[in-house]
Formats: C-alpha cells, sequence, structure tokens
C-alpha cells in the first residue's frame, strides 16, 4: 500500500490531471476509510469531509504554502479528521455531551468496523451471485426483519414452512459464499 503522494504535489503544481486524478482515486478512498473506522463516521460524511479537506489542501498546494510532498498524506489526513471534527462540532453545537465529539474507537473496535465492513461487501458480492429470484427473496425479508414467515409467505406466495426453508438453505449459501471469498 502506497504511502509516499509527493507526486500528487507535483501533479498538482504542473497542472497534470491525468495523474493526479490518478493518485487522487488511491488516496481520496483511503482517507475515507480512515474517518469510518477511526472516527465511526457515516460514509457520506466522510466522504464530503475527505473531499473539502483536498479542496482545502490543494487550494495551500495552488498558493506555494506547500512545497514539499514528503507528507502530503499525513497532511490530507490530519486535514480531514480536522475537517470531520469541525463538521461534527458544527452538527452537534447544542448538545451538551462535547467530550463524546472526540471519543475515537478503540483499536480492537476499530479493527471489528473494518472486518464488518469487508464482510458486508463479500455478502454484497456472493448476493449478486444469487439468481434474481432468491437474491429479491433474501432482500425482502433483510430489509423487514421484523415482519413474520407468514407475511412473507402471503408476499411471496408460497407456505410459511417454505418461507423458512428458502429462507434457510439462501442464508446457508450465501454463509458458504462469504468464507469462501474471505479465504481468497
Amino acid at each position: 500500500m502506497r504511502v509516499d503522494f509527493s507526486e500528487l504535489v507535483v501533479a498538482l503544481e504542473n497542472g497534470d490531471k491525468m495523474t493526479a486524478n490518478r493518485l487522487l482515486d488511491e488516496v481520496m478512498p483511503r482517507l475515507e476509510e480512515y474517518l469510518i473506522v477511526v472516527l465511526k463516521a457515516d460514509e457520506n460524511v466522510a466522504r464530503e469531509c475527505a473531499q473539502q479537506a483536498f479542496t482545502d489542501v490543494f487550494e495551500r498546494i495552488k498558493l506555494g504554502k506547500i512545497k514539499d510532498g514528503k507528507y502530503i498524506f499525513s497532511y490530507l489526513l490530519t486535514a480531514t479528521r480536522n475537517e470531520f471534527l469541525r463538521y461534527s462540532k458544527y452538527q452537534h453545537r447544542f448538545d451538551s455531551d462535547s467530550e463524546a465529539l472526540y471519543d475515537q474507537a478503540e483499536p480492537a473496535e476499530q479493527i471489528r468496523t473494518l472486518m464488518d465492513k469487508e464482510r458486508m461487501e463479500l455478502l454484497e458480492q456472493c448476493l449478486l451471485e444469487l439468481d434474481a429470484e432468491s437474491r429479491e427473496f433474501i432482500r425482502y425479508i433483510m430489509a423487514n426483519p421484523d415482519k413474520s414467515s407468514k407475511e412473507f409467505g402471503k408476499r411471496f406466495k408460497i407456505s410459511e414452512a417454505n418461507v423458512r426453508t428458502k429462507k434457510s438453505r439462501i442464508v446457508n449459501i450465501l454463509n458458504h459464499c462469504v468464507r469462501y471469498k474471505s479465504k481468497q
């Protein structure tokens, strides 16, 4: 995994859009993931904060305030974190517990969050491998966990027993698929 993005500063200074875009495609998801995993940010908020932080850093580069690109990734991480904290402070300006804003996830929780995210991505891949009927069935069940087997049966025009059987089979297939893909 790349850590040195000094090339990005040079590309931005020289107006090399192709190189800059290639490097940004690599760095932006990492900034977003940092906020999601470490600071428990929502995906959309993480994306917005990372984008705003990059815009601020880009302006500083254009003004010539950042010359040495050696630590640009670290600088971007700090700017992204600060942007998120500013955003959170603004969003929670009327909350009484201002200390909760600066709580960070513990390392074990960070790893668990990252693993959960990876498992969800694998699950989504496995869902796409199901036939359309099974995919529609399981997505509906996942979206409506409070409904009973009887309600699912009415929706799909099958008996309650068939709902339980079909659900069990699909969950089993997905479970095996996720386990298989996680070993790859």
